[in-house]
């Protein structure tokens, strides 16, 4: 008979520290295919953007020569003349309009962050007073609305009309910026608030001193929302207000790319052809959407963390 050995245990090999995780087959990396129709995409996706702007930038800067020869928008620079901006921001209606914007958008953003962050920490804190109804309110509002009539009447028998106000209440709070702050507010650990709770601090210290600094991210998207919307807001000042000396930039943008009306000034730069009518609308466009261009980068990084955690954890 043959003895029979018993053999040792074969010992699984540990995997190695360097082996990448296994991974789904949709976070795999993509193939030489797959990087090059990417690159295509986003070269095409970031032309189709860059492009209109390019031609704004470079009509606004061209001479009313070189926009006849080129039979309108200018797509190649042929000479680089500023008199468009010059003209703009030598004082009139457009400087005017431009004050006036910056001063609305200033204005009505810091309100506007007030009263949203004051209301989404209330609605933050489960269990206060009325605190269920309250939000089943403010939802309620993002979905019923009263309509456009009942609210210009309601603008009109506060006596808003012809008046700044009535840029800045109608539209002042956005229920789902309230949410997104509400979500980002409940994600806060609650040792921290119930230890300033004890040492004595009061629900306004709490929020200045300990809430509002851990959520830079979300409170810098949730203001460049409120700052944009009111840059680029345009309808409430053509339904309240009826002096055109109080207009806002956007409205006296509009009027120029319409030509109902040229702003003092350049409508006799223009007449005697000194200055071309598209070059004075593209330079208009271009401070409309400087101001814009020129923030977003700064709160781009928050982007990711602000919005997408406030959002996920509401």
């Amino acid at each position: 008979m043959t003895a029979v050995v018993d053999k040792p245990p074969v010992r699984e090999r540990p995997p190695s520290r360097w082996a990448a995780p296994p991974r789904p087959v949709w976070e795999e990396e993509p193939g030489r295919a797959g990087v090059v129709g990417k690159g295509l995409v986003l070269t095409l996706a970031c032309l189709g953007i860059l492009f209109p702007l390019w031609i704004v930038i470079v009509t606004s800067l061209s001479s009313r020569r070189t926009i006849d020869r080129a039979g309108g928008l200018v797509i190649v620079p042929k000479g680089i003349t500023f008199v468009a901006y010059r003209e703009l921001l030598s004082g009139g209606q457009v400087t005017r309009a431009a004050v006036i914007s910056v001063l609305v958008t200033l204005v009505g953003t810091l309100f506007s962050m007030a009263v949203s962050v004051l209301c989404a920490y209330g609605l933050s804190r489960i269990g206060t007073l009325g605190h269920r109804w309250l939000l089943m309110f403010l939802l309620a509002t993002m979905f019923f609305s009263a309509g456009l009539i009942p609210t210009y009447l309601l603008v009109q028998s506060l006596g808003l009309m012809d008046s700044y106000l009535a840029l800045i209440l109608p539209s002042a709070v956005s229920v789902f910026n309230i949410l997104v702050l509400r979500g980002f507010f409940m994600g806060i650990s609650q040792e921290l608030t119930d230890s300033a709770r004890i040492d004595g601090a009061g629900d306004f210290r709490i929020l200045w001193q300990i809430v509002m600094p851990l959520s830079r991210a979300v409170l810098a998207v949730i203001t460049l929302f409120y700052a944009v919307g009111y840059w680029s807001a345009w309808f409430n000042a053509s339904l309240y207000l009826n002096d055109q000396d109080k207009m806002p930039l956007q409205n006296v943008m509009i009027q120029l790319v319409q030509k109902q009306q040229a702003p003092v000034g350049l409508g006799q730069a223009i007449k005697t052809g000194e200055l071309s009518g598209l070059a004075v609308q593209m330079a208009v466009m271009v401070m409309a959407l400087l101001p814009v261009t020129v923030l977003s980068p700064f709160v781009q990084k928050h982007f990711r963390k602000g919005m997408l955690t406030g959002a996920v954890k509401g």
